[in-house]
């Protein structure tokens, strides 16, 4: 994996949009059905928009049905890491880069083969890179 990215709240707030950085580096969330990927179905690699991390394929993303773009699996290991989230009284397992820390979103344990998994993630904290 790349070196650790860090910067000041100041150089993250003049590289993202408001709603870039009340997601990504405040653990926001966007509301269901309304970010720009949910239902995209381009070809392509997803980034962090924070650092440029290369972090899902097009190619494991999948329709939930939940209102975010889902995933069954990173790009290659490594790339998200987790930690756990308890917080709203619930008990969820948070997705965030491992580059720079950036919150993407949450994991949940009922997404399709081969993982089993689902990576429900925000629009605002991915960077879709088209496939050429």
């Amino acid at each position: 994996m790349a070196e650790k990215i860090t910067k000041s709240d100041a150089e993250w707030r003049s590289q993202l949009t408001d709603e870039q950085y009340r997601i990504a580096r405040e653990r926001g969330t966007e509301r269901a059905f309304t970010g720009k990927y949910n239902a995209d179905k381009s070809p392509g690699t997803y980034s962090c928009v924070c650092c440029g991390q290369e972090l899902f394929s097009s190619e494991a993303k999948f329709d939930s049905g939940t209102g975010w773009p889902s995933f069954y699996q990173p790009i290659v290991e490594g790339s998200v890491a987790t930690k756990e989230d308890n917080e709203y009284g619930m008990r969820r397992i948070e997705a965030v880069c491992s580059r720079c820390d950036a919150h993407l979103g949450h994991v949940f344990p009922d997404g399709p083969r081969p993982t089993g998994l689902r990576y429900c993630m925000n629009s605002a904290s991915l960077d879709l890179k088209p496939k050429t």
